[in-house]
Formats: C-alpha cells, sequence, structure tokens
C-alpha cells in the first residue's frame, strides 16, 4: 500500500473529534506495522480510544531511537456544505481531499510508508524507529497525556522526534504553547423584573471580557514564534430570560512563547480581572523550541535540500498552534521538529485537502532522514 493509498484507508475511519472512537483507525495501522515487522503496543483508553506505539529495534542497542509521531483523530466536519464525501478521500487535480487529508491523516501515511521501506528491505539500521500514534489530539492532547500516566506503554528512549502536522513540507523547529483558563464569575439571582435586587454574573463576564480584550501581554517576541496572542473563545451564563443570572464563566486561550511562565500568566491575568473572579486552568501546554545549531535540525535542513532543493526550507517554519510535541519533547528529552505534508490552511477547513505531490515527497523526506539519523548498521 503506497501512501495515496494508505492516506484514503485512513480518511474512511470516521474519527472526527468528539467523539473520537480512533481504536479501529489505530488498530488498523498497528496491523500494518505488525505485518511489517515491528513490536507494536496499544494502549486503550475511555470508549473505543487508542493510542499505539510501534518499535523496531536498532543494531546498537546504546543507540536511542528515532521517533516519528502523529494523531489520527480529526476535527468535526463543521455545518458548511462539503462539496465531496469527507471520508471517501477522492482525488481532483491532484488534490486529496477528506477530513484529515492535511491534518494529518496525510502525515501518519507519509511516516508508516517510509518505516516500513526501510524495515523491509536494505542493510539494518544502527538506530531503532519508534512510532507513536495517538488519538485525541485535537481536543488537548488527550492521547498523549494517557501516555504519561502510570501503567501506560513505556515509551523509552529517544535522540529525536518527528512530528507529522501540516507544514506543507516545510520545517518548523518549534511551535506556541497554550495556557488556557475558564473565568468564572458569581452573582446574586432575582427576577428580571426587579433586577436591582440581584447581581448579574453576566454583566461581571462581560466587563471581564473587556479587561482581557485592552490587556497588554507582557512579553518579548519571539524571533521563531513572533509574539503571544490571546483570545475570548467562549461565554456562557444565566438560566433563562427572566432571572438575573448568579453565575457565568468565559474562557481565556493564551498562545504562549518560550520566555513566558504559565503560573505568572495566569497570576497576571487574575490581577487584571479582579480578586472577585476565579480561574480554572484546562489546558497547560508549553511551547517547544529546538535550537536550529542542533544536529540533528541540521541533519533535516541537509536532507530537505537534497531531495525538495534549497529553495523548499530558507529557513525554519514558527508554528502558531501547539501539538503532541508539547506532551512528548518534555517527556522524552529530545530535539523535536515538526514536518508534514499537510497544507497548513487547510487544517480544520471545509473540502480540507492535501496536494498529492507533496504527500509523495514527504515520504521521500521521511525515508532520507531515518536513513541519515539512523544509519545502516
Amino acid at each position: 500500500m503506497d501512501a495515496v493509498e494508505l492516506t484514503r484507508a485512513l480518511i474512511g475511519y470516521n474519527t472526527t473529534n468528539p467523539p473520537g472512537r480512533e481504536a479501529s483507525c489505530v488498530l488498523f495501522v498497528a496491523g500494518l506495522l505488525e505485518a511489517g515487522g515491528f513490536a507494536v503496543e496499544v494502549q486503550h483508553f475511555e470508549s473505543d480510544r487508542a493510542n499505539l506505539i510501534a518499535r523496531w529495534p536498532g543494531a546498537d542497542a546504546d543507540a536511542a531511537p528515532l521517533v516519528l509521531t502523529g494523531h489520527v483523530d480529526t476535527v468535526p466536519l463543521g455545518v458548511a456544505p462539503w462539496s465531496v464525501d469527507p471520508f471517501e478521500g477522492p482525488i481532483q487535480n491532484g488534490k486529496l481531499y477528506g477530513r484529515g487529508a492535511s491534518d494529518m491523516k496525510s502525515g501518519v501515511a507519509a511516516m508508516v510508508v517510509a518505516a516500513l521501506r526501510h524495515t523491509s528491505s536494505g542493510p539494518r539500521l544502527r538506530r531503532g524507529l519508534t512510532l507513536i500514534f495517538t488519538s485525541g489530539e485535537e481536543t488537548g492532547c488527550a492521547g498523549a497525556l494517557r501516555l504519561l500516566e502510570p501503567g501506560a506503554p513505556d515509551l523509552g528512549p529517544a535522540s529525536a522526534m518527528i512530528v507529522g502536522e501540516p507544514t506543507g513540507n516545510r520545517i518548523s523547529t518549534g511551535h506556541k504553547g497554550c495556557m488556557a483558563v475558564r473565568v468564572h464569575t458569581a452573582g446574586v439571582t432575582a427576577h428580571s423584573s426587579m433586577p436591582h435586587k440581584g447581581t448579574n454574573a453576566i454583566y461581571r463576564a462581560a466587563h471581564g471580557v473587556s479587561v482581557i480584550e485592552r490587556h497588554h501581554l507582557v512579553a518579548d517576541s519571539d524571533p521563531l514564534l513572533g509574539s503571544p496572542t490571546i483570545n475570548v473563545g467562549m461565554i456562557q451564563g444565566g438560566m433563562n430570560y427572566n432571572s438575573v443570572p448568579d453565575a457565568a464563566e468565559f474562557t481565556v486561550d493564551v498562545r504562549t512563547t518560550p520566555a513566558m511562565v504559565h503560573d505568572q500568566l495566569q497570576a497576571s491575568l487574575h490581577l487584571a480581572l479582579g480578586a472577585d473572579v476565579s480561574l480554572e486552568r484546562f489546558v497547560d501546554m508549553p511551547p517547544v523550541r529546538t535550537d536550529e545549531a542542533d544536529p540533528f535540525v541540521r541533519m533535516a535542513f541537509a536532507v530537505s535540500n537534497q531531495v525538495l532543493g534549497r529553495d523548499a526550507n530558507p529557513t525554519p517554519l514558527g508554528i502558531p498552534f501547539f501539538s503532541d510535541a508539547s506532551v512528548l519533547t518534555p517527556k522524552l528529552g529530545c530535539p523535536t521538529i515538526i514536518l508534514g505534508p499537510g497544507e497548513p490552511d487547510m487544517a480544520h477547513q471545509t473540502d480540507e485537502y492535501c496536494r498529492v505531490d507533496r504527500l509523495l515527497a514527504a515520504v521521500e523526506l521521511y525515508e532520507a532522514m531515518i536513513e541519515a539519523w539512523c544509519g545502516p548498521h
């Protein structure tokens, strides 16, 4: 099965999250890798969800493996109608369409095909390969976080990691982190015909939203990732139209740069909003940044120059969103790049697609990077 066929097969599994239900897709990939000689371990969690760890040992037991990682869940389809069946993977004008085509079933497929090419033929690699495929990334890296829990499969050591998120085959050496909080406001309920007898929690929340809109994030701009951003994404409150609401809440999402400390950031938000609100942190993902002088990064750019030409990756790409690397990179303690065939601008979009030429090129990139980094015995 080539990368195009495999991407189409993966798109055929409806893994929209929520609810996810990624287990059947994960087990399909596990079967392919196991048939190719990988030792596979599946971690089941929640209802019909799973993570996969697949290992191919290297000839040198002391050489830590290269990790290739991605996720198999996707975001929901949205309300706008699609012009194609989002789970069939049709190809039109050199573009493969479907939910997850860019984010990021094409990346998973390219990694699997590249890994199987190396393990099915040719000399044995000096370093081993570890493939980690997760569920639940789209809703806060739920699957990756499960891999940190007691009793989870041992991820083992890692010399470096490639995350297959959509970059259009550009090499990224880092992405922003995320701290998201729920801001709770309290009031006193009363009949809406006598609002003076109550305290309106929604008004307090609205004031808080205005504070956030004007709030200045104290952080230097990062040369790769730029400046942090802040956004209010949700607001809710009240029980019915004819009561003064006694509770309301809104969410604040801050995309952070490496210089920022999340505890200090939350404290500064609380100070700006005032003592009469409470803050509940529900997403806490650190930024990821690898030095451009790292040997693994230098290798990746050298390989890209050979495979794609020097104009394809003139400088590292900075990414504003977070990925499973926020969880896995601190755990593994290894240099990390983000590199995948998907189109960044097509992630989460109606009529999502991946360019077929970039998908095939990603296989060549991954294969060449495996050879360059893991090396023949």
